[in-house]
């Protein structure tokens, strides 16, 4: 019967389940389509170097706004990620996919205009260009979901304390990668997931804020200088004890971010009761019952 190989250097060889939950897998929303929009402008600027001052000079504007336009893709699709994570978002403050797909018809158009100095042809091929990049990509949301009845003001606090939030979870992510301990890293994103659990229950309703505000601030503080402290530790001497200590903490929080998040669920739920009970109430004392 084949038996799995484990030793003391075989990685993950005691890596059990530290959690409840699964370990959820993000996908990075930049793919190799967008990419590879990058590529185009580099042989561009190099078939323009024999073209004289004017054919050098557009050839490097177009690919400035093709290497513009793929940046901003990028920029759009992370966007469009995080608004569609959310079930309450604000839609993008700029199009960056839109402005990208212009961008992209810009410079089509004016690498075309080197190569053919006349209108009619560099405009199609810059509108054709413009089109194909909507239809590979699409054009970014244009409106806001969930916030109907929603105080914007509070939405802003809870924007605020939330990019804290992601700040302190992104330092966490490279931090603990200079530990060099796959079983580690993989209990910190488990962590990371518990705690934006706690961000997205708190972003759906702001008046949560109050309620889990020491949570995403204080003690996402502390786990950030924890991770710090224990990668330096643990990179220069493999301090098993030190390594305990920190599992053990993140279990500790884990729990706490879980149970934070599930007495904002509960208390909600309470209020919507409370809520129905007092419509029962106003419908009874207007002759209506429901049965």
């Amino acid at each position: 019967m084949a038996k799995r190989y484990g030793g003391k250097y075989s990685p993950d060889t005691d890596a059990e389940p530290t959690s409840s939950h699964a370990r959820r897998v993000d996908i990075h929303p930049v793919g190799a389509r967008a990419n590879v929009l990058f590529i185009p402008a580099i042989p561009l600027v190099f078939l323009s170097l024999n073209d004289g001052a004017h054919g050098l000079v557009l050839g490097l504007v177009a690919a400035g706004l093709l290497t513009t336009a793929a940046w901003s893709l990028r920029e759009g699709l992370q966007a469009e990620a995080a608004y569609n994570a959310r079930k309450v978002a604000r839609r993008p403050a700029w199009p960056r996919k839109m402005l990208a797909s212009l961008l992209t018809g810009l410079g089509v158009a004016i690498a075309a205009y080197k190569n053919d100095p006349s209108l009619i042809a560099p405009i199609l091929y810059g509108i054709a260009a413009a089109g194909l990049h909507v239809a590979a990509f699409g054009i970014d949301p244009l409106a806001s979901k969930g916030m109907e009845g929603i105080d914007t003001f509070q939405q802003d606090r809870v924007a605020r304390v939330v990019d804290e939030a992601e700040k302190h979870l992104s330092a966490m992510t490279g931090a603990i990668s200079r530990a060099g301990d796959r079983q580690v890293a993989t209990r910190v994103s488990e962590f990371q997931s518990t705690a934006r659990t706690l961000i997205r229950t708190v972003e759906e309703d702001p008046r949560d804020l109050t309620a889990a505000r020491k949570y995403l601030s204080v003690y996402l503080l502390g786990a950030r200088d924890a991770t710090v402290k224990f990668a330096d530790i643990y990179a220069r001497n493999r301090d098993t004890q030190a390594r305990s200590d920190y599992l053990d903490l993140l279990d500790d929080l884990d729990q706490n971010f879980a149970a934070r998040t599930q007495k904002l669920l509960l208390d909600d739920r309470s209020d919507l009761t409370v809520e129905i009970e007092v419509l029962r109430e106003r419908l009874s004392r207007e002759g209506v019952r429901l049965d």
